[in-house]
């Protein structure tokens, strides 16, 4: 199967590496043409994960998006879900027939609060048995460092996700499929927000302890918003939250210092604004956008999830971070 890469930031950069070291030919689409010249020239992305060299033998850049989708049977979506939409939109509503598309987007569609597959189904009718969702606890800067880190897969059937999955498999990638498409994702989104919480915290001086308290009253809202949203749209069974995909997910975004959406909430944590903190990242954090787009899914959802509505109103109502976590102090068991 011929793979494509929709993205140029740390993770399109990262899946391209993965998939060029095991011997597959991909086409890239990269939006900024000087981008594109630079790394013909000097084989690396001179932004991100500058670290990675690739065998431009195996790699096709492109600033022609439809070019790059129809060379390609697998689409892999890596661009921050902020802009997704824009991206998407330059192309025809035909042009994902047949397609198997990948989605490494960890967020929802700001504005619809859509999760990609709803989005990609309305738009371009994709089937969802066509569509994959790659979550779980993995950086990408220690991919780039060939650090042992696991992906899981997720798609209607297992074997269809497996094949997928072994495009992927490799010295330090391992790989694990499920079947749970929809709590994969909205699992993805939760944690970043609960990262940016975490994020805010140490920002504010809690410690260690705390944290741990805070991360497991995160897993457990976690799992009353799957188990509620689930009851409509999930299959029963399809899923074990202390897999990697949900707890180490979870538990990764929210202590490493790689996590972006960690930094962007100590930040917010220490008295930056929100404006002061994006530019100072200059990144995007994920859990900055899905925050308000689940605070308003849940008001159709109706799951109680307090500490993902502090993190909405300190982000988005402005309220003081030390309040809203002394709030929350008092309802942590």
């Amino acid at each position: 199967m011929k793979a494509g890469i929709i993205g140029s930031g740390s993770w399109a950069t990262a899946l391209a590496k993965i998939l060029t070291d095991n011997g597959n030919q991909i086409s890239w689409w990269i939006r900024n043409e000087d981008t594109i010249r630079y790394m013909q020239l000097r084989h690396h992305n001179r932004h991100y994960l500058t670290s990675v060299y690739f065998d431009t033998n195996l790699v096709k850049l492109s600033s022609h998006l439809e070019e790059v989708v129809a060379a390609s049977d697998v689409l892999v979506l890596a661009v921050p879900s902020a802009f997704l939409e824009d991206v998407m939109l330059q192309l025809s509503p035909e042009a994902l027939q047949g397609k198997k598309v990948v989605n490494a987007v960890k967020g929802l569609v700001p504005g619809s609060n859509l999760l990609i597959n709803d989005y990609l189904s309305d738009i371009f009718d994709l089937p969802l048995e066509q569509y994959y969702a790659i979550t779980g606890p993995c950086h990408a800067e220690e991919v780039a460092n060939e650090k042992l880190s696991y992906l899981t897969f997720s798609g209607l059937q297992e074997a269809a996700a497996q094949s997928i999955a072994d495009m992927f498999t490799n010295s330090y990638l391992q790989t694990i499929v499920n079947r749970d498409v929809i709590g994969v994702q909205l699992a993805a989104v939760l944690k970043n927000i609960y990262a940016l919480g975490a994020g805010i915290a140490h920002g504010l001086e809690y410690g260690d302890n705390f944290l741990s308290v805070y991360i497991t009253n995160c897993f457990r809202e976690m799992q009353q918003f799957l188990d509620v949203y689930g009851k409509d749209h999930t299959e029963a069974g399809t899923h074990n939250y202390n897999a990697s995909a949900y707890l180490g997910d979870l538990l990764v975004t929210c202590y490493s210092l790689h996590s972006r959406n960690r930094t962007f909430g100590n930040m917010i944590g220490k008295g930056y604004s929100v404006k002061a903190a994006q530019l100072e990242l200059n990144m995007i954090a994920e859990g900055y956008y899905a925050s308000k787009s689940l605070f308003e899914k849940n008001m159709e959802v109706g799951a109680y999830m307090p500490v993902a509505q502090a993190v909405y109103t300190i982000l988005w109502q402005h309220l003081n971070p030390r309040e809203a976590f002394l709030a929350l102090e008092k309802g942590f068991i």
